[in-house]
């Protein structure tokens, strides 16, 4: 049996692209498996249903390798299970070289996949790893230069303790309070909190 797997990361993301070179190979909807869901794990209802139909023999279609997994150890791990525990096929639509097909009887297929599968996988988590590492030097120095992240920091209003005691006494209303204030509920209510006022 021949099936595809098609995975986006959010339920915006398009799958045509995909669908389409699964069409191309000659699959149909009831053979294509979609996710629509981060790959940070296998714990995805669709591709749990196609690993568990996967069977010796069978070809899975994937447009990528990063398809199956967001690292290195997770796609040689789950590219392990599926070949050498299932002992079905996998077939990279984007990576030619990546199709462990064993054809008329030659095992070269599946030895190069093994090792290009290998290599791609360690050069994608080793760019992986160098955008992190270039993300956290352009922080620390921004941060070295004066730059500051986040919401900046709202000031106490100098009218905020009588206002508030006003609030607490009931003799208005929150929203009036933050009116008054200049504030977001949300913030009047976390100062509140912090000032503890009776």
């Amino acid at each position: 049996m021949t099936y595809g797997y098609v995975r986006v990361s959010t339920l915006a993301q398009k799958i045509d692209r995909q669908l389409d070179d699964m069409y191309k190979k000659g699959l149909d909807d009831s053979t294509i498996y979609i996710d629509k869901e981060s790959g940070k794990d296998f714990n995805r209802a669709n591709y749990k249903k196609l690993y568990r139909r996967l069977k010796k023999d069978d070809v899975l279609f994937i447009k990528s390798i990063d398809r199956l997994g967001r690292n290195y150890n997770m796609i040689i791990d789950e590219w392990r299970k599926i070949t050498k525990i299932k002992e079905a096929d996998i077939v990279v639509i984007d990576m030619p070289l990546l199709d462990t097909r064993i054809r008329n009887g030659n095992l070269v297929g599946k030895f190069i996949s093994d090792v290009v599968l290998q290599v791609l996988s360690f050069v994608a988590q080793n760019e992986r790893e160098l955008i992190h590492q270039r993300q956290a030097e352009g922080i620390r120095i921004a941060k070295q230069k004066g730059v500051v992240f986040g919401r900046p920091k709202i000031s106490v209003p100098k009218n905020f303790f009588d206002i508030a005691t006003k609030y607490k006494h009931k003799k208005i209303t929150s929203l009036e309070a933050c009116h008054i204030l200049n504030l977001s509920r949300g913030t009047f209510f976390r100062m509140l909190q912090k000032m503890q006022i009776n």
